[in-house]
């Protein structure tokens, strides 16, 4: 199948993917991989396509089987011959003219159709010399091998990129409850100050309280913080299939490295438009397999075994047979002919749905791309806004300190520098997530 060609942005700084770049990630990675009960049963159920494949392999190769049948009955149809009113005349004469009794008398023959104490056992084998389906069967269930493990390949990528983002997430949230712990410092140094002021005569004592309300809404802020690290890391550990309060660790590398910028073009593929280019083949052996129907089948027969009566042993029972079977289909109704368009159908239908879904991974990348730009946009602006807002605060703080601005304005500057770093931490990792969402829209 026509492999679709999609649109992806190389790295061309020194920095490589977030997978390479943090080696305490990509171990988080490939634990969460090794660990992974669904990527455990996708295994189990290439396996069982691998046990598939040897039955359907075996199909070729000739069965023996050992088969014996002891039957006994009396009365029904006879076979009549009145073999002794012949012959005993006749023997009788023979007898007296050779004056001797080498002629004996002999009994008429009634022999039952059905046999009596009859024993038939065979050793039958049984093999195919010409049949399409079984070398149809046989591709197919090849192919199937192929289609469990390029599912295997799709759902490894999408959980490397859940636990990136997990990761990242858990990062923002660490991120946005040291930025609160470090306001709530901030909050009690101004309480100290505050406190300096009111003991020298400087300020009124009623800052002091809006010192500490402002420190316990900063506090409940924080417990909320705490509440969403948890559960990111309860997530993040979920999708690792450990305990979801093992402890995370941070990697400083991440925290302190700016987000690589991809440039340039490329060409790559995804194993979606695999899996249907597997469905795809499957189902055009599957239509070889309905327009066999045509064809004739051969088969060889062999038997060895033994006939005669069981209560005795005679070697002239033993038999050989050797045999051809030949099947030529002539008329089934039309149902074959049924089944070949609906094969037809199935072919057509996928086609579509790899347009269809060539088309969303095209939309896909190129929303990825608009979403990390716009990301990085925001982050490059929030960050101008921390760096005025620091300032800011460091210029009030001084003029508080000599009575030369109100706790009000201090306070204001306080909140506003909080609110800054955390929105510049929000969107910094911004990025990073949709830096990873672009990353797995170009199948890395």
């Amino acid at each position: 199948m026509k492999q679709f060609i999609l649109l992806f942005i190389c790295i061309s700084i020194s920095y490589n993917t977030v997978a390479q770049q943090s080696t305490l990630l990509e171990g988080y990675i490939q634990e969460g991989i090794a660990g992974n009960h669904i990527l455990k049963q996708q295994g189990f159920q290439v396996q069982k396509a691998v046990y598939a494949l040897a039955e359907a392999k075996a199909l070729f190769k000739p069965t023996v089987g050992f088969n014996a049948t002891y039957s006994t009955a009396q009365g029904g149809r006879a076979l009549s011959f009145p073999v002794g009113d012949l012959l005993n005349p006749v023997y009788s004469t023979l007898n007296q003219l050779t004056r001797s009794s080498a002629f004996p008398q002999i009994e008429n023959v009634n022999e039952q159709l059905v046999p009596k104490n009859f024993l038939d056992y065979r050793l039958k084998t049984q093999m195919p010399i010409i049949n399409a389906e079984i070398r149809y069967n046989y591709e197919i269930k090849k192919q199937m091998i192929s289609l469990q493990q390029i599912e295997i390949q799709v759902f490894k990528k999408e959980l490397t990129k859940d636990i990136k983002l997990a990761y990242f997430n858990f990062l923002k949230a660490s991120q946005a409850l040291g930025i609160y712990e470090n306001g709530i410092k901030i909050l009690q140094e101004s309480e100290r100050v505050n406190k300096t002021l009111i003991a020298n005569g400087m300020a009124n004592p009623t800052v002091l309280m809006r010192s500490q309300n402002e420190i316990s809404r900063i506090m409940d802020e924080k417990l909320a913080a705490e509440n969403t690290r948890k559960n990111a890391a309860a997530y993040f550990n979920f999708l690792l299939n450990k305990d979801f309060q093992a402890s995370i660790a941070i990697d400083s590398i991440l925290i302190g490295q700016e987000v690589p910028v991809f440039v340039g073009s490329g060409h790559g593929h995804r194993e979606e438009l695999d899996k249907l280019a597997a469905a795809q083949q499957i189902n055009q052996t599957i239509l070889k397999l309905n327009q066999s129907y045509k064809k004739p089948k051969l088969g060889g027969i062999l038997d060895l075994g033994s006939q005669g009566t069981a209560t005795t042993f005679n070697t002239k029972n033993f038999f050989a047979l050797l045999g051809l079977s030949l099947d030529v289909p002539i008329y089934a109704g039309g149902r074959n002919l049924q089944k070949i368009k609906q094969t037809e159908m199935e072919i057509a239908s996928l086609g579509e749905q790899t347009k269809q879904v060539e088309e969303q991974l095209l939309l896909q990348n190129t929303l990825a791309q608009n979403s990390l730009n716009a990301a990085r946009a925001i982050a490059q602006s929030k960050a101008g806004q921390v760096a005025t807002g620091q300032r800011y605060y460091r210029d009030l703080l001084k003029r508080y300190k000599e009575g030369q601005a109100n706790f009000i304005e201090l306070l204001d500057a306080q909140t506003q520098l909080t609110n800054a770093q955390l929105q510049q931490s929000v969107a910094r990792f911004d990025v990073w997530l949709r830096y990873v969402e672009l990353e797995r829209t170009l199948n890395n």
